[in-house]
């Protein structure tokens, strides 16, 4: 379980302080496909590189399965990403790795004998269909193929949390379907708890069965799915909905 008490992320430059969190209160159970939908801006990508600390809050705390995470470094640090993986929106893979490689990396850093990191890779890449592409480089394959490897290589780890940011942003509907429908299979067979970051309400309706709602860096309303999409609170959840025609 996830659990955010209290937690805000200020940013400063030399123009002035940037509140990008504010009092973000938020639990997200195991075995959850949990989407957290906003505007550009709305402070949801900020939120999720909270949650694995790549963004250390200004205030607040963080607690994966109770443990309060917040101040962790070192090898404490490195221990707790391996369980949290992550895919983006531009994929984030090595151009001069070929897809086994790619998915390779994370056991690499971690020295897992040769022999135990290709079978790992290789059952990975058998799971998202890219068994008869490992030597290939992610110029050869197309967006969908490549957000692939990117999840095959964020599953290396055996990771208990998955975290999305806007991954199907960049891709094609019919890609966007095919991947979405990767990711509720990992969630339902491997057991894992995946965090969605969106603009996107059509996302949320197809994997999500619980949503949080940002706007100008708070939440502002969560609940499952069902009950968001048919009796929204907040002026901007009527109007993602009104952009996909979801709102009566």
């Amino acid at each position: 379980m996830i659990e955010l008490r209290g937690l805000g992320k200020t940013f400063r430059s030399k123009s002035g302080a940037h509140g990008a969190l504010k009092d973000i209160n938020l639990v997200i159970d195991d075995g959850d496909i949990f989407g957290i939908i906003g505007l550009s801006g709305a402070g949801k990508s900020t939120l999720v590189r909270c949650i694995n600390l790549l963004e250390k809050p200004t205030v607040g705390q963080v607690f994966i399965d109770g443990v309060d995470v917040t101040d962790f470094s070192g090898r404490a640090l490195l221990d707790l990403r391996a369980r949290i993986g992550m895919i983006f929106q531009d994929f984030s893979l090595f151009s001069q790795r070929t897809v086994l490689q790619n998915v390779l990396f994370p056991l690499e850093v971690r020295h897992d004998s040769r022999a135990d990191a290709v079978r790992r890779a290789q059952e990975l890449l058998d799971l998202v269909g890219l068994k008869d592409m490992q030597d290939r480089y992610p110029a050869q394959l197309s967006g969908g193929q490549q957000q692939r490897v990117s999840i095959a290589r964020a599953l290396a780890n055996h990771p208990d949390y998955l975290l999305c940011d806007e991954a199907t942003s960049a891709l094609d509907s019919v890609t966007t379907i095919s991947i979405l429908g990767l990711i509720k299979q990992i969630n339902r067979e491997l057991g894992v708890t995946v965090i969605v970051i969106t603009h996107a309400m059509t996302v949320v309706e197809a994997i999500c069965n619980k949503v949080a709602v940002m706007d100008d860096s708070r939440i502002v309303e969560t609940g499952t799915v069902a009950s968001v999409f048919s009796a929204p609170q907040a002026a901007i959840t009527h109007e993602l909905l009104k952009a996909v025609g979801a709102d009566a």
